[in-house]
């Protein structure tokens, strides 16, 4: 509410720019203080013991999302703009291992699996200036391709060595099952 104090709320038949934000964060306040109400009011479970794996490995994955999508520097430190086919995967894996249960290979899969989605979704339909790979990897595309063709066959790339990864991965394991089947364990 305080950041939305210098705008105009308006009206129910004219809105300005602060009505929405104002009242979903007085919304919000409400909830938040209904909520520590019924905390002391009614007996509930004890909370469980609970880690910083979690939160840790979700803000390093947004963190290394904004530092490699696009050039970064910060005194010493510079780091070239690696676009979305670096840092979506590596957001992705960073952000999976969030979990105990997370294995590098079905992150690596789904990270294949998504950046392709989100580059398609935001580069191409929605047509936002998201840089999709470095600048020194321009030349592996033929001069003469619009940058959406060359999102595109990117895109493609990513999705068929995820599938080509998924089902690789997928055969080998139904192999060591079947073996398994044969020797008599399980």
């Amino acid at each position: 509410m305080w950041l939305t104090r210098d705008l105009d709320q308006g009206t129910l038949n004219a809105m300005g720019p602060a009505m929405l934000p104002r009242w979903l964060a007085m919304a919000v306040g409400l909830s938040g203080l209904a909520l520590l109400a019924f905390a002391f009011i009614k007996q509930g479970d004890v909370l469980e013991r609970w880690s910083l794996r979690g939160p840790v490995f979700v803000i390093g994955a947004i963190l290394a999302f904004a530092v490699t999508i696009r050039p970064f520097s910060f005194g010493p430190l510079a780091m070239p703009g690696l676009g979305m086919v670096a840092a979506g995967p590596l957001a992705i894996i960073i952000g999976g291992f969030a979990t105990p249960e997370a294995r590098l290979r079905d992150l690596v899969i789904l990270a294949l699996s998504l950046t392709p989605f989100c580059m398609v979704l935001f580069g191409d339909l929605l047509n936002l200036p998201i840089p999709i790979f470095p600048q020194a990897l321009t030349g592996l595309f033929p001069a003469d391709w619009s940058q959406k063709a060359v999102l595109r066959a990117t895109a493609a790339i990513m999705a068929v060595a995820a599938a080509i990864l998924f089902f690789a991965t997928r055969s080998r394991r139904t192999n060591r099952i079947d073996v398994a089947d044969h020797s008599g364990r399980i």
